[in-house]
């Protein structure tokens, strides 16, 4: 356990920059936008306080204030709107882990051999299961639950900002916001989706790690270019089948196309809402229910694709480790 500790450390101490800067780098950008726009907002007048105005034919027939056309009821609809899903606000952040993620899989265990550090490394008494785990983990696990918080930070500064400026207008939402008790339970509902993610994303994080353990050069065009060449050839094998059997089609490229989501898209979080089609939860006035969506989640743990998929990322790992074992040629 121990040694599973500060492997685990070693990775987040090498791959900070990856893991934690750029996600933060991402937040803070995002947060200075909105709050320019704001900012800007306030001090041009042009998010003043009695800036609405009813217009008929092009002439101005009344102009009020936001606070007096919206009712009680909107008012309520909004701040539930907001405790509900302020949380989506981060969303943008989720777009950095699988650019770190993939890359971070492909030089895990390729850099060690190009470096020859894989020589010291094996001299400490480590075993390459423990390592390429923690490795693993490190990508599925740690990575996950570092931008998980650094998107909720972003969300809630931003939704504070947005907060400031409504009671400019007139419109105070902290007190509704901040006794819903889903303003609190946002961020948890993210976490429980994490085990979800780890199923899915297994086959993409052991095909990548397989790749890494055994290619002596260009790994990235390993890692893609033998996806896509494979799916090229089976559509023109479907193809020369099609045009030479007169039966019922084979539909290769259906399964093509599974395989080549498991393998190259698993990383990216949410895969599994892409084909949900008319399954996924549909917003209601009150935004999109985050319990709904963290349930259909964990109901995807049905799909036999799932677990297809994690038995041959299961199975990618367990090769990428007896690779490791025998390559340390550089």
């Amino acid at each position: 356990m121990n040694t599973m500790k500060w492997l685990l450390r070693r990775e987040f101490w090498e791959h900070k920059g990856g893991f934690v800067w750029a996600p933060l780098i991402a937040a803070i950008i995002m947060v200075v936008l909105v709050g320019g726009v704001l900012g800007y907002g306030v001090a041009s007048g042009k998010m003043a306080a009695d800036n609405v105005s009813i217009r008929v034919d092009g002439e101005e027939v009344h102009h009020t204030s936001i606070a007096n056309v919206m009712t009680s009821e909107k008012r309520a609809e909004v701040a539930s709107m907001a405790a509900n899903n302020y949380i989506a606000v981060g969303a943008p952040i989720f777009v950095v882990l699988p650019v770190v993620a993939f890359f971070y899989c492909l030089a895990a265990l390729y850099d060690d051999r190009r470096d020859r550090s894989i020589l010291f490394w094996k001299s400490l008494p480590i075993s390459d299961a423990d390592t390429v785990l923690s490795k693993l983990v490190t990508v599925l696990v740690v990575a996950p639950m570092i931008t998980i918080g650094v998107a909720t930070a972003a969300a809630l500064a931003i939704w504070f900002l947005g907060a400031l400026a409504a009671s400019h207008l007139g419109i105070s939402l902290f007190g509704p916001v901040l006794t819903n008790v889903n303003f609190y339970l946002a961020p948890l509902y993210l976490v429980g989706m994490v085990p979800v993610y780890i199923l899915w994303a297994l086959p993409t994080a052991g095909w990548l790690l397989l790749v890494s353990s055994w290619a002596k050069s260009k790994v990235f065009l390993w890692a893609v270019g033998v996806p896509l060449i494979t799916a090229v050839l089976l559509k023109w094998l479907e193809y020369l089948i099609a045009m030479t059997y007169q039966g019922p089609a084979l539909n290769i490229g259906h399964a093509v196309q599974k395989v080549l989501e498991a393998i190259l898209l698993g990383l990216i979080p949410g895969t599994w809402f892409m084909n949900a089609g008319g399954d996924l939860p549909m917003p209601t006035h009150q935004g999109v229910d985050m319990m709904t969506m963290l349930a259909y989640s964990w109901s995807t743990l049905s799909k036999p694709e799932l677990w297809a998929g994690v038995l041959a990322g299961v199975a990618m790992i367990f090769a990428a480790i007896r690779l490791r074992r025998w390559r340390d040629e550089g």
